[in-house]
């Protein structure tokens, strides 16, 4: 049976009668692959007395993939919109009106969303079967494309609510819309040959090793060479084009090869993670060499789970494509695939569907509670739970976080003098130079620079396996030379916020939490390298060259590679450094190591900007406690901690603020995003309790603002990912340089006429300019910064020439370039201008009041104006499109705790709160009196936010140091007291 991908097919035998029941299966588009179609026809074989009917119609579209390993995020939600939400309606109609015509009595789906829907308004009962669901895919693609097609996620989670249960199948992702869930085995194909059988017939000895080359049946069009397999291996090709030519050791296997079989008689498999593939390599205990796939979100959760078995090994993309493949196939030769779980899946799922057809019932209390989906927001996606649903973060996600050490322990409290503690902590490291500054989770991540010395991990990852980033910065080190460990604090957005870019005052405190980095140099010929390193440099031939090796700790929290690895000779082009366009370009290729960009690009840009000349190799271990997407500057404490250590290591002392603005260049012309300067500033240059008061013109250090007493901030966590390379925080930037073009360019023209006629023409004209001159005009003319224009004369002169939008074809036919050297202007997108140039006209000077404030005498008054700002400024990110619903709800609930009569003593303790940073998301800054009440209420807005959302937002309060106030620490191993009396 073909079913084409993207279709519903109904299958019927010819004849029906009214005992029997009937059942509707509809399948999803990317799913129809060869990851689960083989999962349908195990079902249908396996049911007995039930009538099946078959059509097709096109309903959902899946992912649109630019090639094998990529999926166009754009286009794909585009490609929904198109196909189900478009004809919606009709679709619903045309459902329903046959499903009844047939007097269905179940729907099964793997899982298109309108079938869940479409049973429902039948009256009919509707099963999921499925490891992943579009909510969850889709919820990072409107991320990453802007929020106004965010409405797609929220239908689709809505469509899955009506689901009765999910079949829930080994690997699965969150999918916290479905009301219950059963779990079933993995879902396998039977052999229908041996392993001697297949190799016999393929003429192949056992003295051969076989490698399978699985791609998901996509022809990638790659050309394979001969020289990429080691001696003695043959590779067996699947999805080869008719056309495609293959050297002697590679096997074009015909189209209808029977797959399982040929697994089974491998050595091990080649490709991607799907789920055909990745239940095959785990019930057959086949080694699987994989690659990474770009936005394949589901993949995150098949990989853990194939590598907690000891069933992977992944190779880097560009290893991949340039056939250094041998080191990865020897290491998958040396492991051992331990899956010990059911693989019957397909007549377990089968047997459930068959009893749940004819009416029988399969859930119970416990599943309906303890076992149902509690995971709402997970790995940073935003998901949409169903209404009325009781969710909450799943425990082993918290347990992760806490073995990775994403959430330390209040690095304030200092070790209070417990020498024992402080000893136990670096028994084996000598501080050579730099001190702890008292706090723990320096202490910490020098404890676990420890463990790893000593070859015995966190001691909490016990086993079938070890995190693959504990095992790589294990082997990192030469523990006998010195090691540079910096640290860098993420900021919370007190205010100011976006209005960076366009030179407002800002004011950021540093938080609590922390980025570590440790850095090593060593020699190239004493270099510890990594088995794939070691075989490209072998490739190469000649003396060994400079190596840079990274591991990322915390990564498979965040789906990215935990490693990654370069010759350093990649950044020169002959002598000189390459450019930064050509290192984005080389980072942006892969975009699982696209995160490497935020720590190899400090430096290219030592190189570049200071003349750094690197002739040794250089590891770096990150280690960071800033959570990612929360909008508290993750990337800025990265680039800070990274750049101060590199520096250290080379003997370099840079200026805390010349540091931030180098690694604003990282975060801009590296990594590709936007961002302004007061992340980096508040990293480099913070200090703890206090507000950095910073013009951001580039970046000049105003003050250090004690925070009074009486008065305490805190952050707290929407939950919703925020990223300021995100759509909607570009598009407002670009609005802005856009308004600020338009501003000069009516200055001009007013500047002309006045010249031409200080008065007559000028007061015809526009009467109001008459008191203000020409020397004001030419200022205005030359606007360098948005916030250099006054309130007033915004309003005066400029706001009803801007109009609330352009397409940005016109802006450039009318007013070329927006001169913004980080932003390009995309000619199809209409982009907002008003709103955007007004909100840091306007938010300059609330943050110059706020300031102000901060010393005004301690009353409710001066707290109640305090909040009221913030509220204004919230409100004017909401105006330029960079809102979310999650963040309104924080402020909302606070709001409404403000207004509401005290218990206590009829006094407020919190009084305002505002979105933070780049917005669409993240963090909600909060202003409050210091005080227990306050504290207390705090948990109180925690605890309304989950009833609400289903999460519990992380807390954000207390604050830490700067990188240029820490300052670094040179470190190395003691000498063992054995190795001291052998002297």
């Amino acid at each position: 049976m073909e079913i084409a991908g993207g279709l519903s097919s109904h299958i019927t035998s010819p004849a029906m009668d009214s005992v029997t029941p009937h059942v509707w299966w509809m399948s999803s588009g990317i799913s129809l692959k060869l990851g689960t179609k083989f999962m349908w026809l195990l079902l249908l074989q396996s049911f007995a007395d039930v009538v099946m009917q078959k059509k097709k119609v096109l309903l959902d579209s899946g992912a649109v993939q630019t090639d094998a390993l990529t999926v166009d995020r754009l286009a794909s939600l585009e490609k929904y919109l198109e196909t189900a939400v478009v004809p919606r309606a009709s679709i619903l109609a045309t459902e329903v009106e046959w499903l009844k015509s047939i007097k269905a009595d179940l729907v099964i789906s793997d899982v298109v969303p309108v079938a869940c829907r479409a049973a429902a308004d039948a009256g009919i009962r509707s099963v999921c079967v499925t490891n992943f669901s579009w909510d969850f895919i889709y919820a990072e693609y409107v991320m990453a494309t802007g929020n106004h097609l965010r409405s797609i996620v929220l239908q689709i989670a809505e469509d899955y609510s009506h689901c009765e249960f999910l079949l829930r199948l080994p690997g699965y992702c969150p999918m916290p819309a479905f009301r219950d869930v059963i779990d079933v085995p993995l879902v396998v194909r039977r052999l229908h040959k041996s392993r001697l059988e297949v190799r016999k017939e393929l003429g192949i000895g056992e003295d051969v090793k076989l490698l399978i080359f699985n791609f998901g049946g996509q022809p990638a069009g790659w050309t394979l060479k001969q020289e990429w397999l080691p001696a003695h291996w043959l590779c067996l090709v699947c999805g080869a084009s008719d056309k495609q030519v293959l050297p002697p050791n590679f096997i074009k296997l015909a189209k209808d090869a029977y797959t399982p079989d040929l697994i089974a008689a491998s050595d091990c498999m080649l490709g991607k993670i799907g789920y055909g593939t990745f239940s095959e390599a785990l019930a057959y205990k086949l080694p699987f060499v994989f690659v990474r796939r770009d936005y394949f979100n589901e993949e995150h959760f098949l990989r853990n789970m194939l590598e907690y078995y000891q069933g992977g090994v992944e190779m880097i993309r560009r290893d991949l494509l340039t056939g250094h493949w041998k080191p990865y196939l020897e290491r998958a030769l040396t492991l051992s695939p331990c899956y010990d779980g059911g693989v019957n899946g397909g007549e377990v799922a089968a047997g459930i569907l068959q009893d749940t057809a004819i009416g029988k019932c399969h859930l119970t209390d416990k599943l309906s509670g303890a076992r149902r989906l509690r995971d709402a927001i997970i790995l940073g996606y935003q998901l949409q739970r169903s209404p009325g649903r009781d969710i909450s973060i799943p425990d082993w996600y918290t347990q992760a976080e806490n073995e990775l050490g994403l959430r330390s322990e209040s690095c304030l409290s200092g070790v209070n003098g417990d020498e024992s503690f402080v000893g136990s902590c670096i028994a084996n490291f000598e501080i050579l130079y730099g001190e702890l500054h008292g706090l723990s989770d320096t202490l910490t991540f020098l404890k676990s620079l420890s463990a790893l010395d000593c070859g015995s991990g966190s001691g909490k990852n016990t086993g079938k396996r070890q995190l693959r980033e504990q095992s790589a910065a294990a082997a990192l080190f030469n523990w006998e030379e010195d090691i540079f460990v910096a640290r860098a604090p993420g900021r919370l957005d007190v205010m100011g916020g976006i209005a960076d870019y366009s030179g407002s005052l800002v004011l950021q405190m540093p938080i609590r939490e922390a980025c570590h980095v440790a850095v090593q140099r060593n020699h190239p010929t004493k270099q510890k390298l990594w088995k794939h390193a070691q075989a490209r440099q072998q490739a190469i031939g000649e003396c060994p060259n400079p190596v840079l090796q990274i591991v990322s700790f915390g990564s498979e929290l965040s789906n990215r590679a935990p490693t990654f690895d370069m010759d350093l000779s990649d950044f020169l082009d002959g002598d000189q450094p390459i450019s930064y366009e050509k290192a984005y370009r080389y980072f942006a290729q892969d975009q699982s190591q696209k995160w490497a960009a935020y720590v190899a690009g400090t430096i290219l840009v030592l190189m570049t900007e200071l003349g750094v000349h690197v002739t040794n190799s250089i590891c770096i271990l990150v280690s960071s406690a800033v959570p990612e997407g929360k909008g508290v500057s993750s990337s800025a404490a990265v680039e800070v901690a990274t750049m101060q250590a590199v520096a250290a290591s080379l003997g370099l002392e840079i200026a805390p603020r010349d540091l931030a603005l180098l690694c604003q260049k990282v975060e801009n012309h590296i990594v590709g995003a936007p961002c302004g300067v007061m992340d980096q500033m508040t990293s480099a240059c913070g200090e703890a309790n206090k507000l950095l008061a910073m013009v951001c013109q580039p970046a000049e250090v105003k003050e250090l603002v004690t925070i009074p007493n009486h008065i305490r901030f805190w952050g707290v966590d929407s939950g919703i990912r925020h990223s300021v390379g995100g759509g909607d925080y570009g598009s407002v930037r670009v609005g802005a340089f856009m308004g600020r073009k338009m501003i000069k360019a009516e200055a001009t023209a007013l500047l002309k006429v006045a010249c031409a006629d200080a008065t007559q023409q000028v007061d015809e004209m526009n009467p109001e300019y008459e008191e203000f001159g020409v020397e004001l005009l030419k200022r205005e003319a030359s606007l360098e910064y948005l916030c250099n224009l006054s309130t007033h004369r915004y309003q005066a002169a400029y706001m009803k020439k801007l109009p609330d939008g352009i397409p940005g074809e016109q802006f450039l036919k009318e007013y070329g370039d927006h001169n913004d050297k980080v932003t390009i202007i995309d000619p199809k997108h209409n982009y907002g201008v008003k709103a955007a140039t007004k909100h840091p006209i306007y938010e300059n000077f609330r943050v110059e009041t706020f300031k102000a404030l901060l010393t005004a005498a301690t009353t409710d008054e001066q707290l109640s104006t305090l909040g009221e700002l913030m509220y204004q400024c919230h409100y004017s990110y909401s105006d330029c499109g960079l809102g979310s619903d999650g963040t309104d709800r924080l402020v909302r609930i606070v709001q409404e705790m403000q207004h509401r009569k005290s218990s206590h003593d009829g006094r407020s303790s919190l009084f305002g709160a505002k979105i933070t940073g780049g917005g669409s998301g993240g963090t909600v800054s909060v202003i409050g009196r210091n005080s227990l009440r306050s504290s207390e209420e705090i948990f109180e807005l925690q605890q309304r936010y989950k009833a609400a959302t289903g999460y519990l937002p992380l807390i954000f309060e207390g604050s830490s140091p700067g990188a240029g106030k820490f300052g670094y620490l040179k470190i190395r191993r003691k000498q063992l007291p054995s190795l001291q009396s052998d002297k």
